[in-house]
């Protein structure tokens, strides 16, 4: 196998067929702010994702590509509303294919990635993992959000029920019912 040196960024546009019958690793990195699909679903565009991918056949002589990806994003925190650390780590194991018709034949541990000839934008790929590996509901690892707050003991919400309490109109009604009833009953007596 052919191996490209390891450099700092990872080539966007590449041949993934070529590649495979070439037998090409490439290694590198890709500033987050080119992934604008995946920046969508994240607090923040800082950042890299690390990529190490390689090219070849596979026993039935499919042309292949399997990686590996990491990254380290800021997700928004469903708890807190805070930018919250997140570390993916995924891996790809794709089977280059012309058409979905051949997608169908391929074995059931690859995935099909529909190819057509020339060059192709290796980091939609990338940016189809990373958004297939993010967690539906992301949070801090550790409390961000006080007990108390979800604690039917809290003192905003004793406060609540005690001023429900003292101000119960029909507490104010019953008084007076009352003070109208005292009155009619002495003047009854006296006469």
């Amino acid at each position: 196998m052919l191996n490209t040196p390891s450099r700092n960024s990872l080539p966007r546009r590449i041949d993934p067929r070529k590649f495979a019958q070439q037998g090409i690793i490439i290694t590198g990195l890709v500033e987050l702010a080119l992934l604008p699909r995946v920046c969508s679903a994240l607090c923040s565009d800082e950042g890299e994702i690390q990529a190490s991918l390689e090219f070849g056949l596979n026993e039935q002589r499919l042309l292949c590509l399997c990686g590996q990806i990491t990254a380290s994003l800021q997700q928004q925190c469903q708890r807190c509303l805070a930018p919250a650390p997140l570390s993916l780590s995924c891996e790809l194991q794709l089977v280059m294919v012309w058409d979905e018709e051949t997608a169908i034949n391929i074995p059931k541990i690859y995935d099909p990635w529909v190819v057509g000839e020339g060059q192709t934008d290796i980091y939609q790929v990338l940016e189809d993992e990373l958004l297939l590996s993010l967690p539906i509901v992301s949070y801090h690892e550790e409390e961000c959000v006080p007990k108390e707050y979800f604690s039917s003991k809290d003192k905003c919400v004793d406060k609540v029920v005690s001023h429900r309490q003292q101000g119960n109109p029909f507490q104010v009604l019953e008084q007076l019912k009352g003070a109208l009833l005292t009155p009619n009953l002495t003047s009854r007596d006296e006469k």
